[in-house]
């Protein structure tokens, strides 16, 4: 029976066991003095059961105060004097229980730092462009402004609203993500179809910079995801390359497929990145030293979390050889797919570049 794991429990039955036999014995032995036997004997048990049970409560009452202590003033626990009894199941409980406050208060110290840095953080990166952009509106107001330099300031002010409107809709992703209210789907994504869309609202300025984009890979390649939460990661890993490779630079994008995960590779022949760089590029609002100014530090951090919340990898490295940046993405495949697929793959070269 689980009442008789308790040592208490155990200890009082032998206890009164011993109780029993004695007035029995001297029951037998004194006759003439069994009420008097009976009475110092039922005296006995029941200074012996009240003895426990205070001695149960105590311990209770001042287990409470230590919990009641840790509660409100962080004051640690000694569970090392809680072994026996229904106070060890307690125990492991409470031990469970405080173990994961102690985690969440962590966590939530740990989650206001980070609040307060990315509040700062954004309210300094808001802040320049609506500082510019102010500027600009009172310098569009002098009356004798020339039309070719207020063509010219509203290029600028365009600018600085299109990156403002960029941020914001950039951190409203990153919200949503942390919060946990995107659903991402889950269908086949064909890879050579995500690249080329995600590529379509950068061809205008790589035509600009003279850059070109070369795309290799089996048309029939896919992995399983969310194909417009995928188009933005992809999107931000090529402005990223865009903007750090020189002009007249090229672009290129190969994927393949095989039984355990679809990769897709992006590289550009620009400087690359720092050394003291790499483990800090997908950190939020982190700009290495070849970031640009127009730089806010959001793209590859929004990217690895689309990536890793589809089941997949994103890692950046230095190209060996030439130079430059490469961005490899993995998808990992939750089971392998019916028929399998081909892990050799016929070039085929997109017809934006």
């Amino acid at each position: 029976m689980k009442l008789f794991r308790n040592p208490e429990i155990r200890l009082g039955l032998l206890w009164h066991g011993f109780l029993l036999f004695s007035s029995i014995c001297l029951w037998l032995l004194f006759p003439d003095r069994a009420g008097a036997i009976l009475a110092g004997f039922s005296f006995l048990y029941i200074l012996s059961y009240y003895w426990i049970t205070w001695h149960r409560y105590r311990s209770l009452s001042q287990l409470s105060h230590e919990i009641d202590g840790m509660l409100h003033s962080q004051t640690p626990i000694h569970f090392e004097k809680y072994k026996e009894g229904e106070l060890s199941i307690l125990e492991n409980e409470l031990s469970k229980m405080t173990l994961r406050l102690s985690e969440q208060a962590a966590a939530l110290a740990d989650d206001k730092k980070f609040l307060a840095d990315s509040m700062a953080d954004i309210s300094h990166q808001i802040r320049s462009p609506l500082t510019s952009s102010n500027l600009i509106i009172s310098l569009l107001m002098e009356p004798d402004l020339s039309p070719s330099g207020r063509k010219k300031l509203l290029q600028e002010l365009t600018q600085l609203l299109s990156r403002i409107d960029w941020l914001v809709e950039s951190l409203l992703k990153l919200s949503k993500m942390d919060a946990g209210t995107v659903r991402l789907q889950q269908a086949p994504v064909p890879v050579g179809a995500l690249i080329q869309k995600a590529a379509e609202p950068l061809m205008i300025p790589m035509e600009l910079r003279e850059q070109s984009l070369t795309i290799h890979g089996e048309s029939h390649v896919t992995f399983t995801g969310d194909f417009a939460w995928s188009q933005e990661a992809v999107l931000n890993i090529l402005k990223n390359c865009m903007e750090h490779t020189p002009c007249g630079g090229c672009i290129q994008v190969s994927f393949s497929e095989n039984a355990i995960f679809t990769e897709i590779i992006i590289e550009d022949n620009g400087p690359g990145f720092a050394k003291e760089d790499l483990p800090h590029l997908f950190e939020r609002f982190y700009k290495g030293k070849t970031a640009s100014q127009q730089s806010v530090g959001i793209g590859l951090a929004l990217s690895r979390m689309i990536v890793s919340k589809q089941n997949g990898t994103l890692k950046a490295e230095n190209r060996g050889g030439d130079g430059g940046a490469r961005f490899v993405i993995k998808f990992y495949h939750s089971m392998q797919r019916p028929g399998g697929r081909a892990a050799c793959a016929k070039d085929t070269q997109n017809p934006f570049s």
